[in-house]
């Protein structure tokens, strides 16, 4: 245990040695929590509150950890003064659950001052409440008004300290990261995935189960696919199981880790388009931020007066998609969702190539991530801004489990072929993978790209989407991809040679 673990240690002793207990409100309900911070909420046209915050997305740049980072006292300092001021400020103190597996379910404690509950509310409608007394696993404060931003975290601890912001998703991933840290820790991998469980029938007549995972950074269809119903009739179903993060196990199974609901971006959210999904987010239990919410209520979801990275936090039993459960017992078929526009709708991939799509995380940087650089191609492994550890061993993790467990991987464009010359949209996507998970494709190997292609899909005419009919100099673009791919894989000193020759 560190200095600082010394001097106090919040997972090893009572909170009332982090504030005194006077100055705590520990565990009030949703409406107090709501009370408490009535005067920064509009009230939406639907009866829910929304609240606008100073800063719209995560700091990234003001991020450190003491496991990757040059962690020094002063980093510690950070960590020390968000005790220092809890333990003299009013403060709200929620417990909730993370997870239901019995092996990686975990008690966190998140501290806020009074003023900010907005934040606690959002937060604790995401995980389900905990049973009876204990201290946490994890604890996170988070002190909006400090003067300066600073957020680090202390993962051998569970310890994470937020200064100078308010956004709710810097609460929310504080959390999460250390639930995919802690599944790499015990042999398995922390997703940042949709998990879902597609029940088809046989020609036997039985049922089977088909397990699914979508990985893919924010605004790129994931929770869209994940959430989605695949157009299938009783007695086939997709359930969904978890929209962000879980962690897949050396069994096979996966672990979900929010229970409660979901934190879900808002514009354009459209009824027609997404009738669930509106039908959760203008529910009076739901809770907007940074959505343009006018003076009398109204809400506009495609106004991007505050952001384009409006959010609302939805609970699971509004969704009819979602599923009881939040665990899946075994996964089958992962897919790694990308814009790259020279990238066909879908291609199959062995499993080394799966690990050099999961360490390229091809996509584009969306307004969750860095809002100044919104539509701009990225690559971020696993597409996972929330790694804690060395990168390449994630890659050569990935590659052996997949491969010990005989999963069937494939990269999924979610966008368009060409300069826009050919859009990908949601019925084309929901087609292949009602396909894919029937296995009724029919594969071939292309000859100019050496990709895994689908030949054949049932309802998709596929030669309407032949990347080389909509990408100019096909070959040379491949080719400056391919160099581009290698030397990015090139920087993890940790990743097998494998990995690193299996660029596609």
């Amino acid at each position: 245990m560190s200095d600082l673990g010394q001097t106090v240690d919040p997972l090893n002793a009572p909170s009332s040695t982090l504030v005194e207990a006077d100055d705590v409100v520990y565990n009030p309900s949703l409406d107090r929590l709501r009370e408490f911070s009535r005067e920064l909420e509009t009230t939406t046209e639907f009866g829910s509150p929304a609240y606008v915050s100073d800063y719209r997305s995560r700091s990234a740049d003001r991020t450190k950890n003491a496991v990757d980072d040059d962690f020094d006292a002063d980093d510690r300092a950070y960590v020390a003064a968000a005790f220092e001021h809890a333990r003299e400020h009013e403060m709200v103190c929620v417990d909730r659950q993370m997870g239901r597996h019995p092996d990686h379910s975990y008690r966190c404690r998140l501290f806020v001052p009074k003023r900010y509950a907005r934040i606690a509310l959002a937060w604790a409608k995401l995980f389900e409440p905990v049973e009876g007394d204990g201290e946490p696993d994890f604890l996170t404060i988070q002190i909006p008004e400090w003067e300066e931003t600073a957020i680090r975290v202390l993962p051998e601890e569970g310890v994470t300290a937020v200064l100078g912001s308010d956004y709710t998703g810097e609460a929310k991933k504080s959390f999460l990261r250390l639930f995919m840290f802690h599944a790499k820790r015990a042999g398995g991998l922390g997703l940042h995935a949709g998990s879902k469980r597609v029940t088809l029938q046989t020609d036997a007549g039985d049922l089977e189960d088909v397990g699914q995972l979508f990985l893919g950074l924010s605004a790129t269809g994931k929770s869209t696919l994940t959430a989605h119903g695949l157009w299938l009739d009783d007695p086939e179903e997709a359930t969904m199981l978890q929209d962000d993060v879980c962690a897949l196990l050396p069994d096979g199974s996966v672990a979900g880790s929010e229970g409660n609901g979901l934190y879900v971006k808002t514009i354009g959210l459209d009824e027609d388009e997404q009738p669930t999904l509106y039908d959760a987010v203008t529910h009076e239990s739901a809770v907007l931020e940074n959505v343009d919410v006018a003076p009398d209520g109204t809400v506009d979801f495609d106004s991007d007066a505050h952001t384009s990275n409006g959010r609302a936090v939805v609970l699971r039993d509004r969704l009819a998609s979602a599923g009881e459960e939040i665990d899946l017992d075994a996964v089958d078929q992962i897919f790694f969702i990308t814009r790259n526009p020279t990238m066909p709708p879908i291609a199959k991939l062995s499993p080394a190539e799966a690990a050099a799509a999961f360490m390229l995380g091809e996509s584009i940087q969306t307004s969750a991530g860095d809002p100044t650089a919104a539509g701009e191609s990225i690559r971020v492994v696993g597409t996972n801004p929330f790694i804690v550890g060395s990168e390449g061993e994630e890659g050569n993790r990935f590659r052996d489990l997949i491969a010990d467990l005989g999963v069937d991987c494939f990269v999924l464009n979610t966008g368009y072929l060409g300069e826009r010359s050919k859009d990908i949209g949601v019925e084309e996507t929901v087609t292949i993978l009602r396909a894919v998970a029937r296995e009724t494709v029919d594969w071939r190997e292309d000859d100019v790209s050496g990709l895994t292609v689908p030949d054949a899909v049932p309802g998709l005419d596929v030669d309407e989407f032949d990347v080389t009919e909509h990408v100019v100099a096909y070959d040379s673009a491949l080719d400056d991809l391919r160099a581009e791919r290698r030397a990015y894989l090139a920087a993890f000193d940790d990743l097998d040679d494998d990995i690193r020759d299996a660029v596609y």
